[in-house]
């Protein structure tokens, strides 16, 4: 399903490559690294065997079944990247999906514009019920539906923390932090209310969790990753870009990106996520990885079978063709000037296989945690802000 290729990170000179040796001399750390993982009670990986949860939102969704045209989506951050990576991915074979991610007052008026509202089902998610942003927005549509004389508990449901104020009514764990949550309900609902398979979702997460625990460096992908990260970290290359060549992973990358950027990012430490686009950002940003500061790791994501394919009239050449040969051209032109890249390769693009996306990158993040010597579980510098903000409009 998921296979990394390494070649080109083996053929280049040691200050800007890696070699077979270092991986191996770093798979010494994988037992103490799961051993550490393990005592921060973090339920990313366990959270996702709950089958009583399942059974709760597949119920949800057939009595529901039919009586929503829209389903609106207020959060923002964890509470809703997941969501729109697996709309924009799979997308909706159920009700329109509007994840409302932000406060612009322009984007809110421009998404109720297209709601009925007596046809549009909301979904708050906030894992502590008090992120102001995602309150700002339930008191806005709470107000509009009580005036269009609508029932309130008709058209909300919460999804939060154990011990919030909002009567949730599905939780989320007290042990599974907001980037970390999309494969509990705060993203199994709105998939299942798409017209998602759920459960293949949770079989991919299932087979990549296998991997995460696996003690073996030739089995475990999320510790290859994470290793290759830090080790090429400590030769300078700490901007790390995820490109894949294919339109819908794109909002793969912004979830990626906050995974990476909150976890890691501590003690003047981290990485940072840069997202790009093949084809698109060959024409773009590709100059830079290609002759600017050689600080840059890559990460090129290709997915074998795109599900369609269309002819170019460009002689027998098919788009699937094209893209792909451009995509070997960029591998090709980085390599030869000597900016550490890898392959990912990904079969196709279902259920199954962004489980086991969610599942690698959120170990892979946990691994790193380790490597960095930080808590990748917690985000102080987010906390600061919220306490400025809070004291600003308090003032």
């Amino acid at each position: 399903m998921i296979s990394f290729d390494l070649r080109n990170l083996h053929t280049l000179p040691s200050a800007h490559g890696l070699s077979g040796e270092e991986l191996e001399n770093a798979s010494s750390k994988i037992l103490s690294f799961l051993k550490n993982i393990e005592q921060h009670d973090q339920g990313f990986y366990k959270v996702i065997d709950e089958e009583e949860t399942l059974k709760e939102i597949e119920s949800f969704v057939k009595q529901v079944e039919g009586k929503f045209d829209d389903i609106m989506i207020l959060g923002i951050g964890g509470s809703a990247l997941g969501t729109y990576c697996l709309l924009e991915t799979l997308g909706s074979n159920g009700p329109l999906i509007h994840v409302l991610d932000n406060i612009d007052p322009a984007f809110i008026a421009d998404e109720e514009a297209q709601l009925d509202l007596k046809r549009t089902l909301f979904l708050v998610i906030s894992k502590s019920g008090k992120t102001i942003e995602t309150r700002a927005q339930y008191s806005y549509f709470a107000k509009k539906i009580e005036e269009s004389g609508l029932d309130h508990d008709e058209h909300f449901v919460f999804i939060t923390g154990p011990d919030t104020e909002l009567n949730p009514k599905f939780i989320i764990p007290e042990n599974v932090g907001g980037r970390f949550s999309v494969l509990t309900a705060v993203g199994l609902l709105p998939a299942a209310l798409m017209g998602l398979d759920i459960r293949a979702l949770i079989k991919g997460a299932q087979t990549m969790r296998d991997s995460f625990l696996s003690e073996e460096f030739s089995t475990n992908l999320p510790f290859q990753l994470a290793a290759i990260q830090f080790l090429l970290s400590e030769k300078g290359k700490n901007q790390h870009v995820m490109m894949p060549y294919c339109q819908r992973l794109l909002a793969f990358t912004e979830w990626w990106r906050q995974l990476l950027a909150e976890s890691i990012g501590k003690e003047g430490k981290g990485l940072t996520p840069i997202r790009a686009l093949g084809a698109t950002d060959q024409h773009s940003q590709n100059q830079l990885y290609n002759e600017g500061p050689n600080d840059k790791f890559l990460m090129i994501l290709k997915i074998a079978d795109l599900g369609i394919d269309l002819p170019t009239h460009l002689d027998d050449l098919t788009f699937t063709e094209l893209l792909h040969t451009e995509m070997e051209g960029t591998v090709q032109s980085l390599t030869k000037n000597e900016r550490p890249n890898i392959t990912l390769n990904i079969e196709r693009l279902d259920e199954e296989t962004m489980g086991a996306l969610f599942m690698l990158f959120e170990g892979i993040t946990a691994f790193l945690g380790e490597f960095f010597e930080v808590n990748a579980f917690d985000q102080p510098g987010v906390e600061l802000s919220k306490q400025i903000t809070f004291q600003l409009l308090n003032s």
